[in-house]
């Protein structure tokens, strides 16, 4: 990487920065088949849900789009008040995890991160989770970013989430940088495929379990199973 050829550095923040996917993931599952074990209406598909579901309906999208995209998948029509509920009732089982057990960022991720600060990189992160700020904090990472757009900064602007670009569009024009001269760090397809909408310099797909072909066939221009392997030198 050439990073003077570079403006701006713009990364998603669940999966890339932090684990904390993981832990959306599993709150994601304990709602969804909880939701599925109780649920007596039409549907096309009762199957429960599993870590496929994830990465095809959820992954990088705003909370209640991944559960409106998930219940479309199974053929199962609910009222926007029901849809929400079911996203609140996630959101509060991933709180009570971060609460309970906190979270510690990928040492790679954090080793890169060192690296472009040394560079005077500008930093953003942008990601359709509202907790962003929350688990930035709890990373001890919150200082490191020129602007953060969560969930709740894209609803409160009027931003279309994931897979469109524009929360990507708006953090590089907050660090004052160009577009097209940004880099978008993303480990969903959702994410991937608004980093390439947007027109920006790279996309580097970060693969925590989506898969290289999936990544690049969303747009990635290169992909990496981590941060560190874009550091100068050999590592360690």
């Amino acid at each position: 990487m050439n990073w003077t050829d570079h403006d701006a550095v713009l990364l998603d923040l669940d999966g890339v920065i932090t684990p904390t996917a993981e832990v959306h993931m599993r709150a994601w599952a304990d709602m969804f088949n909880a939701f599925l074990g109780s649920y007596d209406g039409a549907a096309t598909d009762r199957s429960p849900y599993t870590e496929a579901d994830y990465f095809a309906h959820v992954d990088g999208k705003p909370r209640y789009d991944g559960v409106r995209d998930f219940l479309t998948s199974r053929g199962i029509e609910l009222s926007e008040e029901r849809v929400r509920e079911l996203g609140d009732r996630k959101n509060e089982a991933f709180n009570a995890v971060l609460a309970r057990d906190g979270v510690e960022a990928y040492p790679g991720s954090v080793a890169l991160l060192d690296h472009l600060r040394e560079l005077g990189m500008p930093l953003g992160v942008v990601s359709s989770s509202a907790n962003a700020p929350a688990v930035l904090e709890a990373a001890g990472l919150a200082d490191r970013f020129g602007t953060v757009v969560s969930g709740a900064v894209a609803t409160e602007l009027g931003l279309p989430g994931k897979p469109e670009p524009d929360t990507f569009v708006h953090a590089a024009r907050e660090l004052g940088a160009d577009v097209a001269r940004s880099v978008v760090f993303e480990d969903a397809v959702s994410g991937v495929r608004a980093g390439a909408a947007g027109g920006f310099a790279l996309v580097v797909g970060v693969d925590r379990g989506a898969g290289v072909e999936t990544l690049t066939g969303a747009g990635a221009d290169l992909v990496v199973a981590d941060l560190a392997e874009l550091l100068p030198g050999p590592v360690a």
